[in-house]
Protein backbone atom coordinates (compact mmCIF):
# COMPACT_ATOMS: atom_id res chain seq x y z
CA UNK A 1 0.00 0.00 0.00
CA UNK A 2 1.24 3.74 -0.88
CA UNK A 3 2.20 6.03 1.58
CA UNK A 4 -1.25 7.92 1.28
CA UNK A 5 -3.61 8.23 5.02
CA UNK A 6 -5.19 5.39 5.66
CA UNK A 7 -8.41 6.65 5.16
CA UNK A 8 -7.91 6.71 1.35
CA UNK A 9 -6.78 3.21 1.46
CA UNK A 10 -10.09 1.42 0.21
CA UNK A 11 -10.32 4.22 -2.23
CA UNK A 12 -6.96 3.76 -3.30
CA UNK A 13 -7.97 0.45 -3.73
CA UNK A 14 -10.56 1.21 -6.31
CA UNK A 15 -9.06 4.33 -8.20
CA UNK A 16 -5.24 2.92 -8.16
CA UNK A 17 -2.11 4.96 -6.51
CA UNK A 18 -1.99 7.29 -9.89
CA UNK A 19 -5.38 8.26 -9.47
CA UNK A 20 -5.51 8.71 -6.63
CA UNK A 21 -2.78 11.25 -6.67
CA UNK A 22 -4.24 13.16 -9.38
CA UNK A 23 -7.59 13.58 -7.09
CA UNK A 24 -5.87 14.48 -3.82
CA UNK A 25 -3.77 16.92 -6.20
CA UNK A 26 -6.66 19.12 -7.08
CA UNK A 27 -8.57 22.03 -5.93
CA UNK A 28 -12.23 22.23 -6.12
CA UNK A 29 -14.62 25.24 -5.27
CA UNK A 30 -18.00 24.77 -4.15
CA UNK A 31 -20.53 27.01 -3.86
CA UNK A 32 -23.56 26.74 -2.07
CA UNK A 33 -23.33 25.11 1.25
CA UNK A 34 -27.04 23.73 1.62
CA UNK A 35 -28.72 20.77 0.72
CA UNK A 36 -26.51 19.41 -2.00
CA UNK A 37 -23.35 21.65 -1.63
CA UNK A 38 -22.83 19.94 2.07
CA UNK A 39 -22.62 16.66 0.39
CA UNK A 40 -20.38 17.70 -2.42
CA UNK A 41 -18.07 19.06 -0.14
CA UNK A 42 -17.94 16.19 2.66
CA UNK A 43 -17.92 13.04 -0.26
CA UNK A 44 -14.63 15.30 -1.91
CA UNK A 45 -13.00 15.52 1.44
CA UNK A 46 -13.71 11.71 2.58
CA UNK A 47 -12.38 11.28 -1.29
CA UNK A 48 -8.95 13.33 -0.67
CA UNK A 49 -9.29 15.85 -2.75
CA UNK A 50 -6.82 17.95 -0.81
CA UNK A 51 -7.62 21.85 -1.55
CA UNK A 52 -11.59 22.54 -1.36
CA UNK A 53 -12.84 26.18 -1.27
CA UNK A 54 -15.96 26.89 0.61
CA UNK A 55 -18.19 29.29 -0.13
CA UNK A 56 -21.51 30.00 1.54
CA UNK A 57 -23.37 33.61 3.48
CA UNK A 58 -25.93 31.52 5.58
CA UNK A 59 -26.09 30.33 8.72
CA UNK A 60 -27.52 27.22 9.86
CA UNK A 61 -31.27 27.30 10.72
CA UNK A 62 -34.19 25.19 11.98
CA UNK A 63 -35.63 24.55 8.92
CA UNK A 64 -32.18 22.65 7.44
CA UNK A 65 -32.72 20.25 9.74
CA UNK A 66 -34.45 17.94 7.60
CA UNK A 67 -31.72 17.72 4.76
CA UNK A 68 -28.44 19.58 4.91
CA UNK A 69 -25.54 17.41 6.25
CA UNK A 70 -24.48 20.69 8.22
CA UNK A 71 -27.67 21.27 10.26
CA UNK A 72 -27.52 19.59 13.75
CA UNK A 73 -29.36 21.16 16.82
CA UNK A 74 -25.47 21.63 18.27
CA UNK A 75 -24.58 23.86 15.05
CA UNK A 76 -28.07 26.02 14.94
CA UNK A 77 -26.83 29.79 14.59
CA UNK A 78 -23.29 29.30 13.24
CA UNK A 79 -21.93 29.71 9.97
CA UNK A 80 -22.52 26.99 7.08
CA UNK A 81 -18.70 27.41 6.07
CA UNK A 82 -17.54 26.89 9.53
CA UNK A 83 -19.47 24.09 10.51
CA UNK A 84 -18.75 22.35 7.18
CA UNK A 85 -14.67 23.19 7.25
CA UNK A 86 -14.83 21.81 11.19
CA UNK A 87 -16.52 17.94 9.82
CA UNK A 88 -13.92 18.14 7.00
CA UNK A 89 -11.06 18.53 9.35
CA UNK A 90 -12.48 15.90 11.18
CA UNK A 91 -12.47 13.77 8.67
CA UNK A 92 -8.97 14.63 7.13
CA UNK A 93 -6.69 16.90 9.09
CA UNK A 94 -4.50 17.20 6.39
CA UNK A 95 -7.17 18.82 4.28
CA UNK A 96 -6.29 22.86 3.24
CA UNK A 97 -9.91 24.73 2.99
CA UNK A 98 -10.24 28.63 1.83
CA UNK A 99 -13.52 29.25 4.07
CA UNK A 100 -15.63 31.91 2.26
CA UNK A 101 -18.39 33.27 4.39
CA UNK A 102 -19.89 35.89 1.71
CA UNK A 103 -22.54 36.24 -0.67
CA UNK A 104 -21.38 35.93 -4.04
CA UNK A 105 -22.94 38.79 -6.04
CA UNK A 106 -23.14 38.77 -9.98
CA UNK A 107 -21.34 41.70 -10.55
CA UNK A 108 -18.54 39.89 -8.44
CA UNK A 109 -18.42 37.04 -10.09
CA UNK A 110 -16.21 36.92 -12.85
CA UNK A 111 -13.47 38.51 -11.01
CA UNK A 112 -14.64 35.76 -8.05
CA UNK A 113 -13.52 32.99 -10.71
CA UNK A 114 -10.72 34.60 -11.68
CA UNK A 115 -9.10 35.31 -8.14
CA UNK A 116 -9.73 31.31 -6.95
CA UNK A 117 -7.50 29.58 -9.37
CA UNK A 118 -9.18 25.95 -9.18
CA UNK A 119 -9.48 23.13 -11.31
CA UNK A 120 -12.94 22.47 -10.77
CA UNK A 121 -16.16 24.48 -9.80
CA UNK A 122 -19.22 23.11 -8.40
CA UNK A 123 -22.84 25.29 -8.09
CA UNK A 124 -25.07 24.75 -5.95
CA UNK A 125 -26.42 28.36 -5.32
CA UNK A 126 -29.98 28.65 -4.97
CA UNK A 127 -29.96 32.33 -6.16
CA UNK A 128 -30.86 31.91 -10.75
CA UNK A 129 -28.99 35.35 -11.32
CA UNK A 130 -26.03 34.55 -9.18
CA UNK A 131 -26.34 30.74 -10.22
CA UNK A 132 -25.90 32.15 -14.05
CA UNK A 133 -23.27 34.84 -13.22
CA UNK A 134 -21.10 32.04 -11.88
CA UNK A 135 -21.24 29.56 -14.22
CA UNK A 136 -21.20 32.12 -17.21
CA UNK A 137 -17.94 33.25 -15.79
CA UNK A 138 -16.17 29.76 -15.47
CA UNK A 139 -17.27 28.90 -19.12
CA UNK A 140 -16.11 32.59 -20.41
CA UNK A 141 -12.37 31.71 -18.16
CA UNK A 142 -12.30 27.91 -19.30
CA UNK A 143 -12.97 26.64 -15.53
CA UNK A 144 -14.89 23.56 -15.45
CA UNK A 145 -18.46 23.63 -13.92
CA UNK A 146 -21.35 21.71 -12.98
CA UNK A 147 -24.49 22.82 -11.58
CA UNK A 148 -27.13 20.93 -9.38
CA UNK A 149 -30.96 22.27 -10.88
CA UNK A 150 -33.88 21.60 -8.87
CA UNK A 151 -33.89 18.96 -6.18
CA UNK A 152 -37.16 20.39 -4.65
CA UNK A 153 -40.63 19.50 -4.39
CA UNK A 154 -39.54 15.81 -5.78
CA UNK A 155 -39.56 12.21 -4.69
CA UNK A 156 -38.32 9.95 -7.38
CA UNK A 157 -34.90 8.64 -7.08
CA UNK A 158 -34.95 6.90 -10.12
CA UNK A 159 -36.35 10.15 -12.01
CA UNK A 160 -32.69 11.90 -11.37
CA UNK A 161 -30.00 12.89 -14.18
CA UNK A 162 -26.69 13.70 -15.24
CA UNK A 163 -27.04 16.07 -18.37
CA UNK A 164 -25.88 18.86 -20.19
CA UNK A 165 -28.09 21.83 -19.53
CA UNK A 166 -29.28 22.24 -22.79
CA UNK A 167 -30.61 18.57 -22.81
CA UNK A 168 -32.45 18.84 -19.64
CA UNK A 169 -36.36 18.79 -19.46
CA UNK A 170 -39.13 18.79 -17.16
CA UNK A 171 -37.03 21.37 -15.09
CA UNK A 172 -38.02 24.92 -14.63
CA UNK A 173 -34.73 25.87 -13.20
CA UNK A 174 -32.53 24.70 -15.57
CA UNK A 175 -35.13 25.85 -18.63
CA UNK A 176 -34.50 29.89 -16.59
CA UNK A 177 -30.69 28.86 -16.26
CA UNK A 178 -30.72 27.74 -20.54
CA UNK A 179 -32.89 31.24 -20.97
CA UNK A 180 -30.35 33.22 -19.08
CA UNK A 181 -26.90 31.90 -19.89
CA UNK A 182 -28.40 32.35 -23.78
CA UNK A 183 -29.29 36.08 -23.05
CA UNK A 184 -25.61 36.28 -22.03
CA UNK A 185 -24.16 34.38 -24.90
CA UNK A 186 -23.07 31.68 -22.99
CA UNK A 187 -23.13 28.08 -23.97
CA UNK A 188 -25.42 25.72 -22.06
CA UNK A 189 -23.80 21.90 -22.90
CA UNK A 190 -21.86 21.74 -19.39
CA UNK A 191 -23.14 19.36 -17.23
CA UNK A 192 -26.04 19.53 -14.45
CA UNK A 193 -27.64 17.02 -12.38
CA UNK A 194 -31.12 17.42 -12.86
CA UNK A 195 -34.88 15.64 -12.11
CA UNK A 196 -36.93 14.79 -14.90
CA UNK A 197 -40.09 14.46 -12.45
CA UNK A 198 -42.66 16.54 -12.27
CA UNK A 199 -42.62 19.18 -9.72
CA UNK A 200 -45.19 18.74 -7.17
CA UNK A 201 -47.33 21.90 -6.28
CA UNK A 202 -45.78 23.22 -3.10
CA UNK A 203 -48.45 23.76 -0.24
CA UNK A 204 -48.87 27.03 1.52
CA UNK A 205 -46.40 27.54 4.37
CA UNK A 206 -45.53 29.85 7.47
CA UNK A 207 -41.60 29.54 8.29
CA UNK A 208 -40.70 28.20 11.76
CA UNK A 209 -37.27 29.33 12.17
CA UNK A 210 -38.09 33.25 12.42
CA UNK A 211 -35.91 33.83 9.03
CA UNK A 212 -38.85 35.55 7.40
CA UNK A 213 -41.99 37.37 8.47
CA UNK A 214 -45.72 38.21 6.89
CA UNK A 215 -47.98 35.85 5.82
CA UNK A 216 -47.43 32.01 4.72
CA UNK A 217 -46.43 31.79 1.33
CA UNK A 218 -45.15 28.88 -0.93
CA UNK A 219 -41.72 27.62 -0.61
CA UNK A 220 -39.93 24.58 -1.75
CA UNK A 221 -40.65 20.94 -0.06
CA UNK A 222 -37.61 19.23 0.42
CA UNK A 223 -36.82 14.77 1.89
CA UNK A 224 -33.61 13.91 3.15
CA UNK A 225 -32.76 11.76 0.39
CA UNK A 226 -33.18 13.98 -2.89
CA UNK A 227 -30.99 16.80 -2.20
CA UNK A 228 -28.33 14.28 -1.00
CA UNK A 229 -28.58 12.59 -3.77
CA UNK A 230 -27.74 15.21 -6.14
CA UNK A 231 -24.83 16.28 -4.04
CA UNK A 232 -23.11 12.80 -4.67
CA UNK A 233 -24.25 12.75 -8.38
CA UNK A 234 -22.16 15.96 -8.07
CA UNK A 235 -19.85 14.69 -6.61
CA UNK A 236 -19.38 11.59 -9.70
CA UNK A 237 -19.65 14.40 -12.24
CA UNK A 238 -16.46 16.08 -10.45
CA UNK A 239 -14.31 12.71 -9.85
CA UNK A 240 -14.86 11.09 -13.54
CA UNK A 241 -14.13 14.55 -15.37
CA UNK A 242 -11.03 15.35 -13.09
CA UNK A 243 -9.10 11.90 -13.83
CA UNK A 244 -10.37 11.66 -17.45
CA UNK A 245 -8.97 15.01 -18.31
CA UNK A 246 -5.95 13.92 -16.31
CA UNK A 247 -5.60 10.96 -18.69
CA UNK A 248 -6.58 12.97 -21.57
CA UNK A 249 -3.52 15.57 -20.82
CA UNK A 250 -0.88 12.64 -19.58
CA UNK A 251 -1.56 10.31 -22.90
CA UNK A 252 -2.58 13.02 -25.81
CA UNK A 253 -4.01 11.55 -28.87
CA UNK A 254 -1.60 11.59 -31.63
Amino acid sequence: MSSFSEHCARTEILLGTEDLERLTNTHVLIAGLGGVGSFVAESLGRIGVRHLTLLDHDVVSVSNLNRQLVALHSTLGQAKTDVMAARLRDINPQIELTVLTEFLLKEQAEAFVLEHACDFVVDCIDSIVCKAALVAACIKHERPVASSMGAGNRLDVTQVKIATLNQTHSCALAREMRSLLKKMGVRTNYPVVYSTEKSRQPLPHQPIDGSMSGHPRAVNGTIAYMPALFGMMLSGVVVQHLLTQDSMHAHPST
